[in-house]
């Protein structure tokens, strides 16, 4: 897989948030979206998702050398980020078994090893509603994670998590990363550590 930023910008009015972004990115290695608070990581985040048209620029998407319009391309993403949710209403095992019907699993995970992955056996059968949010965040990161998609999306991936559930993540995500484009956006330090590449948004004001 391949995404290529072709001087991508993105501007809200009169502002421009980034302009110019050349850059591309390759499966087998992971990037860092880095910068403070409002300078427009997660914007960039959601343009490269193919979530937010550019202002100005393109981004392409080539898949064993095929080109992927951007409107196909969320076929080929997982996505996690703080401001999304899961189904309050359904139990965590639901919200497995609904998932696996839109995106497979890597190497055809069951049901039961996915949780097993999680760390969330003996919730399972609870409504997500009476979640913690750092349980949450553990169900939305296994989903994402053991998705078999060659894209994978962090927005600030460790929100909510307590330091044993980050190591557990770093764990989970090292074990399936390969051959995979991984993206994060953050500033915290413990989320980007393991990127191949960091990419400073500021840069390109």
């Amino acid at each position: 897989m391949k995404i290529t930023l072709n001087k991508v910008s993105k501007r809200y009015n009169y502002e421009w948030i980034f302009r110019e972004l050349d850059y591309t990115f390759q499966s087998g290695k992971s990037y860092a979206l880095l910068g403070p608070n409002g300078s427009g990581k997660s914007t960039l985040l959601q343009i490269i998702a193919g979530n937010i048209v550019p202002s100005e620029g393109e981004v392409i998407y080539e898949n064993k050398g095929i080109k992927t319009e951007s409107e196909n391309f969320f076929r080929q993403i997982s996505f996690v980020s703080p401001y999304m949710e899961l189904p309050e209403e359904m139990t965590f095992e639901e919200v497995i078994n609904f998932h696996s019907g839109f995106k497979k699993f890597k190497q055809n995970l069951s049901t039961e090893k996915i949780i097993e992955h999680s760390g969330l056996k003996k919730s399972v059968a609870r409504q997500i509603r009476f979640y913690s949010s750092g349980m949450k965040q553990r169900a939305k990161l296994t989903l994402a994670i053991l998705t078999d998609t060659p894209v994978l999306f962090l927005d600030e991936p460790t929100t909510n998590l307590d330091e044993t559930s980050v190591g557990w993540w770093k764990k989970l995500l090292q074990e399936n990363s390969e051959n995979r484009i991984v993206i994060t956006a953050s500033n915290i330090a413990r989320e980007y550590e393991l990127c191949d590449e960091q990419i400073e948004v500021n840069n390109w004001k």
